[in-house]
């Protein structure tokens, strides 16, 4: 019941932030002249996805996650963070690099791009955008490659939740193309810059700049890309993209997609486990065609 607790008093303390940085963004692409940079009805379905995330979310942390969290821990490292700054630089090093792995992922296994889809599938990149996240990442379990590598360190618990809380916190900062101070420390750091890359639908775009707080994760391992040499940037999805203002069809049309593509493929389980633009070679032509979705 604490965890639900936390959860609420996390969507309240940083609710309250991010909704006065959103109504402020909104306020100066007003006066700047270009309102469309948002649009109330979509903040508001972006809101209504992020405060029904956080809430399944500590429901799940509570029923089951930090239950999981000991298992694992009793067959790994058990640190004990008895070295001051060295300790929360370890673990915000882990907890970030796991965020890395876990982003990767849920890129490149359909299985768990499942809820990270409607992430991506804004056409829009304002500060409400980071809002726009998807409940049924709980139910993937895309959320073990984020817990799992920290409960093997052995951090204590309480400290890597807040930790994974502070970590998407700062990447709230990462959804706008207004200038950001963040953007001066991008050789080290993930910025909006880096970020705008990653929302990108063109082929120089996809499934590059994964990381968390830390851009270093996505040099050592090739997957940056910055933004001068990325193109026009167009956000969205590739295709299927979603035209719909109903927050529950936006988190759950993924999978609904997933389960045909895997009936019409004459059931072959590589659905699940390729990237979101497998096809197998068993899916007729006329299931090949991608169209627009909406409800």
């Amino acid at each position: 019941m604490s965890d639900v607790v936390h959860a609420l008093m996390f969507i309240v303390l940083f609710g309250g932030l991010f909704i006065s940085v959103i109504a402020a963004e909104a306020y100066y692409w007003h006066k700047k002249g270009r309102p469309e940079m948002y649009s109330f009805k979509e903040t508001i379905t972006n809101m209504v996805m992020g405060a029904n995330y956080k809430i399944v979310d500590g429901i799940a942390v509570a029923l089951f996650i930090r239950v999981f969290f000991d298992w694992v821990y009793q067959f790994g490292f058990q640190y004990k963070p008895v070295h001051g700054i060295f300790s929360l630089i370890l673990i915000f090093l882990v907890v970030d690099a796991s965020f890395y792995l876990c982003h990767f992922m849920m890129h490149k296994v359909r299985w768990f791009w499942t809820s990270h889809v409607t992430h991506h599938s804004a056409e829009r990149m304002n500060y409400s955008t980071a809002l726009r996240q998807n409940f049924t990442m709980v139910f993937n379990g895309a959320w073990l490659f984020w817990w799992v590598p920290v409960a093997l360190v052995g951090f204590d618990k309480n400290w890597v939740t807040i930790a994974i809380e502070l970590n998407l916190a700062y990447q709230f900062f990462l959804h706008t193309e207004t200038r950001s101070p963040l953007d001066k420390f991008g050789f080290i750091l993930n910025t909006p810059s880096h970020h705008r890359v990653h929302h990108g639908s063109q082929p120089a775009q996809i499934d590059t700049n994964f990381g968390g707080v830390l851009i270093i994760w996505d040099k050592l391992f090739g997957t940056f890309v910055p933004e001068e040499k990325a193109g026009n940037i167009t956000y969205g999805l590739t295709e299927r993209q979603p035209h719909s203002l109903n927050p529950f069809f936006l988190q759950v049309h993924e999978w609904a997609d997933m389960f045909k593509d895997f009936k019409a493929s004459g059931y072959d389980f590589r659905v699940f486990v390729k990237g979101p633009g497998w096809k197998s070679d068993k899916v007729s032509t006329e299931n090949n065609k991608h169209k627009p979705l909406a409800n």
